[in-house]
This record gives structure tokens, sequence and C-alpha cells, in this order.
């Protein structure tokens, strides 16, 4: 499908979100949920400070959407996020049944940094959204945004971090 210059929108105040999470101190990650006609539904950061990874972004939208949206809705959505769908959060959004993805950066990236700074891998394996959720469209990176995202991850995991 393509990056549109609406999604671009929707993935900036998504790398807004992501900033606001960096200077709070949790790992730099947000996402906005819209509905088939263009409305913001739900939105968050990561929130993960206080150690429970799980509380991702792209995992809250999911719980959201399963509680206050109908399928036929949820299929029509669009999730917006800073960052390519963990597995977790890949496997939940299939769950409930959410429609496409579009990501700013995609964990091929955010991986190829980590290893350029040398930061300790992830505890989970780095997989494609359409490893685990092969049916769900999506699209990214944004190459518009990976100046953004590389300064934001790298002030979270790089070496001065």
């Amino acid at each position: 499908m393509g990056i549109s210059d609406d999604d671009l929108g929707y993935l900036r105040r998504c790398v807004e979100l992501a900033r606001e999470a960096l200077d709070d101190g949790d790992a730099p990650f947000g996402s906005v949920l819209v509905d088939a006609d263009g409305v913001v539904r739900f939105e968050d950061r990561n929130r993960t400070k206080d150690g429970d990874e799980t509380r991702h972004p792209e995992f809250e939208i999911a719980r959201w959407a399963a509680a206050n949206m109908a399928p036929v809705q949820r299929v029509r959505a669009t999730v917006y996020t800073s960052g390519e769908h963990c597995p977790m959060c890949a496997a939940a959004h299939g769950w409930v049944g959410l429609g496409r993805i579009v990501y700013a950066a995609s964990t091929e990236q955010m991986v190829a940094w980590q290893m350029e700074w040398g930061s300790p891998p992830s505890p989970v394996s780095a997989l494609p959204i359409t490893a685990i959720a092969p049916r769900v469209p999506v699209d990214g990176p944004a190459r518009e945004l990976e100046s953004e995202m590389k300064a934001l991850y790298e002030a979270r995991f790089g070496p001065d971090a």
C-alpha cells in the first residue's frame, strides 16, 4: 500500500509519544490507533520503566481495542507505531483482529543500530511482524523519520545511554 502523507502525520505523533516516553525514563516507543474514519481512538507510549516489560503501547492498543471496538471496527482500523511491533505485540494485534500496521522504524533497523553501538541483544527474538501475524497488512519503515528514530534509540540504547 505504501506510506501516505496522512500516514506520516500519524507516525509523527508516534515519534512525539516515543520522545515523551524517553523523557520519562522509558524506552522510546509510541503508538496511535486510528479508526476507518481517520479518528484517533487511542494512543499510548512505552511504560516499562517500573519493571513490567509488557507495558508496550502496541499491546495496550490491542487490549483497548478488544474492550472498546467491535470486530469489524478493529479490522478496519490502523495501528501506527514508532517502532515495528515486537513478537508479543504482533501476536496481540493478530489475536484481537486489528487491521493494518504502519511503523516508522523497523526491527531490522533497530537491531542493526544496536549492533553498531555494541548494545546487548534483546531477550526476545527480533522477528518481523509478518513472521508472527502473516495476514496483517504492514507498511514501513518510513525513511522520512529514520534519522529521528535512530537518535531516539541511540539516546536509550547507544554507548552513552
